[in-house]
Parts: C-alpha cells; sequence; structure tokens
C-alpha cells in the first residue's frame, strides 16, 4: 500500500468531507469557466484503474463491482478533483444476459486482457434495414422493442415467432441487470465521497442522434449511403429521436445540478460526413437537445472524440457556459481561442505521451496547456481520450503531479458547497414539440391506452395511474440505455 492511500485512510470523516467539498467546488468553478484556487485535473480513467490497483481487465469488465472498486482504490492513490464511478461504462455481464450481438467480451472474443470490442455489420447485415425508416420516424420506441431488440440479440425472438424459455430469461435477465448496474452507482458515488473525499465527474449519457444512427441502427456505411440516397429520412429519422435523447439525459442528470452529462460524440463529424450534412441534418437536431438542457439547468460536456474542428463556430452557437468541451484530437490551444471565452475546455493532453512518452515529455505538455490554456481559468487536466491499461502509470502521476505543482492561481481553496447551474434570466430553447412522435418521451403504454383494458377505477384514480407510468417509464428506461449506453 503506498503511503498516498495510507494518508487518505487515515483522514477523520470531518476532513474527507472537507477534502470532497473543496474538489467540488475546484471542479464546478472551472467548469462553469471561471477561475477556482487551482486548475481541477479530472482524468477520464478506464482500464487504467485496474492497472493501478491490481485489477485485471477482465475482472472489471466483467464484474462490476471490480471495476467500481478499482475506481475507488485510484481515488485514494492518485490526487485529483473528480472521476467518474466506472469509466468501463459497458458490463459485459449485462451485455451476455441479453445476447447482445455487438459487443466482444474480453476473455471470450477477444484477449482477456483488452477491453470489450465494438463488432460493426456489414452494411448489408445493419441491425436496422433501409427500408425500415418509417417504422422508426413513426414511433421509435416501437420499433427499438418490435424490430431492433431482437434482431440485436441472440436470444430475443421477434414478435409472431415463437416464444422459448430463453427469450423470456434474457428479458428477465437483462432487465434486472440493468437495475442492478445503475443502482450500484448510487452507492459508488456514496462511497467514493465518504471513503476517499472524492466527486464524481459525470451524470447521465447523451448521443446524437445522428450517431445513434451510426452507432447502433444503420452502421456508419449504412449511414453515409443513406445522406446519399435518403437524405430527408435522415433528417426525419434525427428529429423523431431526438425528444428521447433529450428525455434520456436529463433522467439521468445530477439533481443538484453540478455535474454535466456526458455527450459521447462518435460520427458526426468532418470527415465521416461532409460539413453540408452537419449543417443541414446533425447540428440542428442537436442544437434544440443542448439547449434544452441547459434550459433545464444542467451543462453538457462534449467529449469530442477525434476531430471536430470544422465545428468550432457552430458551437460557439450554444449559450455560454452551457457545455464544456474536451479537445480530443483537436489542437487544444485552438479550442482555447475559439471556444474559451465561452465555455470551458479540458483534455489535451496526447494518450499517445501517457503510452510511448516519458515523464519529462507529459510534464513538457502540461506545462504549455497550463500556461496557454489554463491561465484565465475554464481548463480542466485531462487526457485527451479515456486512459486504458497502455498508459504507463509514471507518466499519468507525472500529469497529476505536474498540474498539482504548476496549476495554482494563487487563492485558497474553498469548501463551500457550489450553486447548480442555471441558464440566463430570459434564455428560451428551442422548442421541438414538433417532433414529438405517437408514442411519447418516457412512455412505453400510456395510462390513457391501458385505462380502456380495466374496469372504472373506484378510488384514488390519481395514485393508479401514478404508479402505472412510474413502472411504465423503467420500460422506456430499458430500451433507451440499452440504445445509448449498452
Amino acid at each position: 500500500m503506498s503511503s498516498t492511500t495510507i494518508a487518505s485512510e487515515c483522514r477523520s470523516a470531518e476532513e474527507l468531507d472537507r477534502l470532497y467539498r473543496q474538489r467540488l467546488h475546484r471542479f464546478v468553478t472551472a467548469m462553469r469557466n471561471d477561475k477556482p484556487d487551482r486548475v481541477p485535473i479530472r482524468p477520464f480513467l478506464a482500464e487504467f484503474c485496474g492497472k493501478l490497483t491490481g485489477h485485471a481487465v477482465m475482472e472489471v469488465t466483467h464484474d462490476f463491482e471490480h471495476a467500481f472498486a478499482a475506481v475507488r482504490e485510484t481515488a485514494k492513490i492518485l490526487d485529483v478533483d473528480a472521476l467518474v464511478g466506472n469509466m468501463v461504462y459497458v458490463w459485459t455481464g449485462l451485455t451476455q444476459a441479453l445476447g447482445l450481438k455487438y459487443y466482444g467480451v474480453p476473455g471470450f472474443d477477444c484477449l482477456p486482457d483488452h477491453g470489450f470490442q465494438y463488432r460493426e455489420p456489414p452494411e448489408e447485415k445493419a441491425w436496422m434495414r433501409p427500408e425500415e425508416y418509417d417504422h422508426l420516424i413513426d414511433d421509435p420506441t416501437g420499433y427499438l422493442y418490435e424490430v431492433w431488440l431482437p434482431r440485436i440479440s441472440t436470444e430475443i425472438v421477434a414478435p409472431g415467432a415463437t416464444c422459448t424459455y430463453r427469450n423470456q430469461l434474457a428479458l428477465v435477465k437483462g432487465s434486472l441487470a440493468m437495475l442492478h448496474y445503475f443502482q450500484g452507482f448510487g452507492r459508488q458515488a456514496q462511497l467514493m465521497r465518504t471513503e476517499a473525499g472524492m466527486p464524481g465527474a459525470l451524470s447521465g449519457i447523451l448521443k446524437a442522434p445522428m450517431d445513434i444512427l451510426a452507432d447502433k441502427l444503420r452502421g456508419y456505411l449504412g449511414l453515409v449511403t443513406d445522406l446519399r440516397e435518403r437524405p430527408e429520412k435522415v433528417k426525419a429519422a434525427c428529429e423523431a429521436l431526438a425528444p428521447h435523447m433529450l428525455h434520456t439525459a436529463l433522467s439521468g442528470a445530477d439533481p443538484q445540478k453540478l455535474l454535466p452529462i456526458g455527450f459521447w460524440m462518435h460520427r458526426s463529424c468532418a470527415p465521416f460526413i461532409n460539413p453540408k450534412q452537419f449543417d443541414e441534418i446533425n447540428w440542428p437536431t442537436l442544437k434544440p437537445i443542448i439547449e434544452n438542457i441547459w434550459a433545464a439547468g444542467h451543462q453538457t460536456l462534449f467529449y469530442a472524440e477525434g476531430k471536430w474542428g470544422h465545428h468550432l463556430e457552430a458551437f460557439q452557437e450554444l449559450p455560454d457556459r452551457s457545455i464544456i468541451y474536451h479537445a480530443d484530437r483537436d489542437d487544444v490551444f485552438e479550442v482555447h481561442r475559439k471556444l474559451g471565452k465561452k465555455f470551458c475546455i479540458s483534455g489535451g493532453v496526447p494518450n499517445t505521451i501517457l503510452t510511448l512518452g516519458t515523464p519529462d515529455r507529459v510534464r513538457e505538455c502540461c506545462k504549455r496547456i497550463l500556461d496557454e490554456v489554463a491561465v484565465d481559468g475554464g481548463y480542466i487536466m485531462d487526457a485527451s481520450a479515456i486512459v486504458q491499461e497502455d498508459a504507463k502509470e509514471e507518466n499519468v502521476r507525472a500529469m497529476i503531479e505536474f498540474t498539482r505543482e504548476y496549476g495554482g492561481y494563487g487563492t485558497e481553496p474553498c469548501d463551500e458547497f457550489p450553486q447548480g447551474a442555471a441558464p440566463e434570466p430570459g434564455f428560451t430553447a428551442t422548442d421541438i414539440s414538433a417532433w414529438q412522435t405517437k408514442r411519447h418521451p418516457g412512455v412505453c403504454i400510456p395510462w390513457s391506452e391501458k385505462q380502456k383494458e380495466l374496469p372504472p377505477v373506484q378510488a384514488h384514480e390519481d395514485l393508479v395511474e401514478r404508479i402505472w407510468s412510474e413502472i411504465d417509464g423503467l420500460g422506456n428506461m430499458f430500451i433507451y440505455q440499452v440504445l445509448v449506453s449498452f
């Protein structure tokens, strides 16, 4: 056990609580594009947590309790300001329970010491067929349950097919596994706070409607074909999905409005699509989602995987402080020049340096970022992309320790609990009610429909409707979390 771990574990509950509040205040202040006492550090550490704490890659991917424990142990070892409760997010126990075809599981489909892999089908076997756009556009929730879920699973049969034991079992196991996993995150956040004084870094998840098409429905090759042959269908599908993506994001958002919703940006940028397609389809169906998230008092973390430099001008259209922009392969200095006056910036330390470089090279890179990007506040130190098992421990430590030593702003830490996010008075988000499909966000079978099947409710009809709607909403959460998260 390291001396850092011992020191952390010997702190009193009062000291850990004060440390938690200082870290949280520092982190939130930077996200609001202001200047805290020093530059916060929020590394997105995935399989690296297991490497640091002695948990094998297969353990942290196949048993989320190993992944949770690795994060909590990392929180005691590394002096950072926020960590995600589990960055190895796709729990393979759940994906196997549902029989999902698109994940390669370590130790089964790929090497046990490598992270899980995504399997993209060939275009002719895409999870959604081009002739099915109208079904998706008319009723995304119905399409996902009736067509998509049976197609992506080795266990679940399509409507009309002979029901099987394994079909029923997969639905029960998959839904209960998801509930079990998600409930674990609340416990994880509390243990991170009480055991290590460590705040979480995110709450909630979002993907762009066009990325949903590219990732889980048409596949990338199918999407680019559709953008040429049926662009009007692509746009209509993005509009139909947008209210459901907004609902999914807000349903997992931080009720205290401190932590941002994580927005994982995949394939809807140049060169995957051309700038005209971004301007005419992707951005008009994504921007209103971000505006409505901000109107509800939540920031969005733009985790800009790959290069998004062609679209920085578009992002300038968003309200001040509504997003945090994470630079992956973009030039972090150019990002700061274009977005730094409006939004907090994070990232910029190349993962190649953390894997192949030296501590001196890491410190050199961090110094330039701190001197040029972080000088006025509104910056969070992090690697460019999620840190996996290939990063060298000494290089990750160099990034953290140098930032601690060099990244101060000359003021004392603040242990006041920060305030939640809020848009400027008078801000109005774009109305997307015209995109509403026949099944509303958060709903599978509305009470108005179910009520017709029942005898008249003799008393407490409001109570009966509320309970029906709450449980029905779990069915909606299940299918959209499979779509977005797993």
